[in-house]
């Protein structure tokens, strides 16, 4: 029952309380395309921003360190903003950690959590899930969110190996299906 509620959700509202999450369907977010899985998860593609730069917001690192998305460039990188909080952010965890381990030569994936108590929650949520390649990088002051601009997690952005952001999906999504495959493929050919 519990994990029905999970995926019945579709995104959540960053300034909301667990009680008072919603769907967040067509009307609250940007044109663009429906990507509806079969576990339930939906999101929405947007490609508005392509071509801009990464977004110049500072960090944490798994040891605490100040980091920001421009350290990361030279390879595609997959940011997605979540927290533990979030039913449908959780639900992608452990996928996005395949598809990390599986791409590891090609693309850097990076979960930004957007909880404000920071490690205090982050720690805790990786030690019992027990992520094989996912790291815990921590925004508790959500600039990452602020610059996306969703103002919905999780959103996951993808930018190429120059820093340049490729498209972005807006709520939950199913990193380990076909969808997934054929939107990060053009840019993972290219390096």
């Amino acid at each position: 029952m519990f994990l029905v509620m999970l995926v019945g959700l579709a995104a959540c509202d960053r300034a909301s309380s667990e009680a008072e999450q919603e769907f967040a369907g067509d009307d609250t977010q940007e044109e663009g395309e429906i990507i509806e899985s079969g576990q339930g998860l939906v999101g929405k593609l947007d490609i508005s921003q392509r071509g801009n730069a990464m977004i110049d917001a500072s960090f944490q690192a798994p040891d605490g360190s100040p980091v920001q998305l421009s350290d990361f460039t030279g390879k595609p990188v997959l940011v997605n903003i979540w927290a533990t909080w979030c039913a449908p952010c959780i639900v992608e965890m452990p996928m996005l950690d395949e598809l990390a381990m599986r791409e590891k030569d090609r693309l850097k994936i990076l979960v930004v959590s957007q909880d404000i108590q920071g490690a205090d929650k982050v720690d805790p949520f990786f030690a019992r899930n027990d992520f094989q390649a996912l790291e815990p990088y921590i925004d508790p002051e959500n600039g990452l969110s602020f610059g996306f601009g969703s103002g919905l997690m999780p959103t996951t952005v993808l930018y190429d190996s120059r820093g340049k952001e490729v498209w972005r999906v807006i709520g939950a999504m199913d990193w380990d299906g076909a969808k997934a495959a054929a939107l990060l493929e053009e840019t993972l050919a290219e390096g």
